[in-house]
């Protein structure tokens, strides 16, 4: 009786549950995107090592670092080799960064050239050889630079493979010449497509230039900001490996025993840390949008639904007179009132589904089971919350007068 309801009046009912199908496709098409970028960060982190610390002089992660944090010493090339003769410490990789002072914050906004051709914004690095190792970075040709290429300051460079890609197509970068920073360099190595957390389309890491770091001090010795890298032998050991890391540089960076630590220590667990971060407001918004569009949604279930109390009141009163009880007419229109919004949660479902599976061309997304029931549950539970006032009143109509209205 309820689908024959629905059936009637096709339009009237598809106007009052669009709110719960906006309200139902929200939820999953947020849940999805946000279940998708959960697994790409997911992997990201895995990638980098559950047994990989990262020091620099002040926090990256988290809040904006205060004065005193941008104006405090930085680390030193001397400082990543003191750390690589700790006892658990396997490798250390200590890195520099070329960064534009005409755009501030932003990384490597020269161009390097090659074949007659130019890659804009590559990011220009200088690494000693244990960087593959400590970032395990996979190459799919050549080799990346060694401890005689550092000694020597050779001209040598290790390509992203988006730079390589667009400077010399589908040939073989290796043994070819590129000019970056004013100086003629040869191309040793090519690396892989490397994991990103957000979005499809190009990876920013993949339009990469590493040098080895005696090379990178020749063509910008006005760099000296490192960011140390360092891999150790057992995850087990960290809290070890930080006390030794933080007593080490305290001493080497003279700081007072009273003093807080001038410097910073984190793993990949800050990355999970600021990531959830972000997404517990994402997930505050998701309940907004949706409970406001769910709302209004069952607002206009318990409108038509008293119109149609209205208008069936002659039916409710002969359904009366051959014995229906108050609880069988509370039962159909409450009934009638969740027919309404499942039909509205199923659609939502199918809409929400079909702009997450359209979205992947944008954004990673993975649908979840978990929040499509959770969606179609809730649609239900408009039904019954805004449809009982509508059914109490047809269940409590007098007979006599609904049999006698016109």
């Amino acid at each position: 009786m309820a689908l024959d309801t629905l059936r009637a009046n096709k339009l009237r009912s598809g106007l009052t549950i669009l709110g719960i199908v906006i309200g139902v496709m929200t939820v999953i098409t947020i849940s999805s995107v946000i279940n998708g970028l959960n697994s790409n960060v997911e992997n990201l982190v895995q990638s980098l090592g559950s047994n990989v610390l990262f020091v620099f002089r002040f926090p990256v992660f988290g809040s904006r670092p205060t004065t005193e944090m941008l104006t405090r010493k930085q680390l030193t090339y001397d400082d990543a080799m003191a750390m690589k003769e700790l006892p658990h410490v396997v490798a250390v990789s200590p890195a520099l960064q070329y960064v534009d002072n005409s755009s501030p914050g932003r990384s490597g906004t020269t161009a390097i050239k090659g074949n007659g051709r130019s890659m804009q914004s590559t990011i220009l690095e200088g690494d000693t050889p244990d960087e593959q190792y400590v970032s395990e970075l996979n190459l799919t040709d050549g080799r990346f630079f060694n401890e005689n290429d550092m000694e020597r300051a050779t001209k040598v460079t290790v390509l992203g493979s988006d730079t390589a890609e667009e400077l010399f197509g589908t040939e073989s970068a290796v043994g070819k010449e590129v000019q970056a920073a004013g100086s003629v360099f040869t191309v040793i190595g090519v690396l892989e497509k490397q994991k990103q957390a957000f979005g499809g389309g190009k990876n920013p890491q993949d339009n990469h230039a590493y040098f080895p770091v005696t090379t990178f001090h020749n063509i910008h010795p006005e760099t000296l900001d490192y960011w140390i890298t360092l891999k150790y032998d057992d995850p087990k050991n960290r809290p070890l490996v930080e006390d030794e890391l933080t007593e080490l540089l305290r001493r080497r960076r003279k700081v007072l025993n009273e003093a807080k630590d001038n410097f910073a220590i984190f793993g990949t667990d800050s990355l999970t840390r600021l990531w959830n971060e972000i997404t517990g407001g994402l997930f505050l918004l998701l309940f907004a949008l949706s409970s406001v569009a769910l709302l209004v949604g069952g607002v206009g279930v318990m409108n038509i639904m008293l119109v149609s109390v209205t208008e069936r009141t002659r039916e409710i009163g002969v359904r009366k007179a051959l014995g229906a009880t108050k609880r069988t007419i509370l039962t159909q229109f409450t009934l009638e009132a969740m027919t309404l919004c499942a039909v509205g949660g199923v659609v939502g479902v199918l809409v929400g589904a079909a702009v997450s599976l359209g979205l992947k061309f944008l954004l990673p997304t993975i649908l979840s089971s978990l929040w499509i029931g959770t969606a179609f549950t809730c649609s239900c539970a408009i039904g019954l919350l805004f449809g009982i006032y509508p059914a109490w009143k047809a269940a409590n109509l007098n007979p006599i007068d609904a049999l006698r209205y016109e």
